[in-house]
């Protein structure tokens, strides 16, 4: 008994000081983790508490800051439109509006929510308005549907649609939007699911063919008052079915087209009437059916050759928005991102 004290001592003390030491690493462990998130938190509102133009030299160096002065902006505006509440824009909004604006110096890119609608001037805090507000070119505003459907078509079609309930209302209301957009004011339309390559300025009265005999409405360049929007808002209205997919967005223009050129199909370039179609790599160089490739990884030699020909390529949020994307891969999809929206790429780095 006198032998086994001693050891049942010295086990009993182990015992305790390798559950205080646990305990201890715990402790510090949890600490470490708090201080990180809280001294990320604080950096993160001391930096968006920032004046606009200390902030932007920070978030965006290569750019310069918001000015009064500077050219003005040409009369062709970019849109970008979200139909839903949403005022809390994810990376590809972000990236969509980014590489827009980079690639748009001296036109007004205008982004239009209709979550904004009913709140008061100032914009939620999120980091996505902090960072656009750093684009001298960039105008976020309220989407008043009332306002914008007024004197066209639409007016009494939005009037009657929000009495009752339908599947896809929200993209449905996505399509009656861009044509009024493009019929009232003219310009370029871009869905929020673009990442732009190039500037569009020097494309008009022009729409995207989509696939063989399929146009799509995602990317739209037209005259303000266009005899062809006018059509496709009649159109919209006339041949209404808010229960089939598509049948108010690329069929609408699929079909008003054939008639504006009396043609049955439509394979390939057509210019007729002074509306262009545009072949699927300007801007569908991904199929809807390949959008898996987006998360693939791409040599930069094949994605320059992939790419030699497109203006923007439409990501298909609503097939690949589940999709993790591993973002220092070499991913397509990764690799646009890193090229094209370098804020919203780093940003992207940072929260992964």
């Amino acid at each position: 008994m006198s032998n086994c004290l001693p050891k049942l001592t010295t086990v009993l003390l182990s015992h305790r000081l390798g559950a205080l030491s646990i305990l201890t690493f715990s402790f510090l462990s949890f600490a470490s983790v708090m201080f990180y998130w809280r001294t990320r938190g604080d950096a993160e509102s001391q930096l968006y508490s920032l004046p606009a133009e200390r902030r932007c030299e920070l978030v965006l160096p290569s750019l310069p800051h918001p000015t009064a002065s500077g050219p003005p902006p040409s009369p062709v505006n970019v849109f970008f439109v979200e139909t839903s509440e949403r005022t809390d824009p994810s990376y590809l909004f972000m990236c969509s509006v980014e590489s827009a604006a980079r690639k748009h110096p001296e036109t007004r890119v205008v982004v239009l929510m209709k979550g904004l609608a009913n709140r008061n001037a100032l914009l939620p805090k999120h980091w996505g308005f902090s960072l656009l507000s750093c684009f001298p070119n960039v105008e976020i505003r309220p989407l008043d549907l009332t306002e914008l459907f007024s004197g066209t078509p639409l007016a009494k079609w939005y009037l009657q649609a929000q009495q009752r309930w339908e599947p896809y209302f929200l993209p449905v209301l996505s399509d009656a939007c861009r044509i009024a957009i493009m019929w009232k004011f003219g310009g370029i339309y871009l869905d929020t699911d673009f990442i732009v390559l190039k500037n569009l300025k020097n494309l008009t009265n022009a729409l995207g063919i989509q696939s063989q005999d399929v146009l799509n409405g995602a990317f739209l360049s037209f005259k303000p008052k266009h005899k062809f929007m006018e059509l496709c808002m009649q159109d919209f209205v006339d041949n209404y079915n808010g229960w089939i997919w598509a049948h108010q967005g690329p069929d609408l223009l699929t079909r008003v087209f054939k008639k504006w050129c009396s043609v049955s199909n439509i394979q390939s370039t057509t210019s007729c009437k002074g509306v262009s179609t545009l072949p699927p790599e300007s801007f569908y160089p991904i199929p809807w059916q390949d959008w898996k490739n987006l998360f693939e990884a791409i040599r930069p030699p094949v994605l320059h050759k992939l790419l030699e020909n497109t203006y923007a390529v439409h990501i298909w949020n609503k097939l690949s928005h589940g999709t993790r994307l591993e973002i220092t891969s070499q991913a397509l999809l990764a690799q646009l991102y890193a090229q094209f929206c370098p804020a919203t790429y780093a940003k992207m780095k940072e929260d992964s």
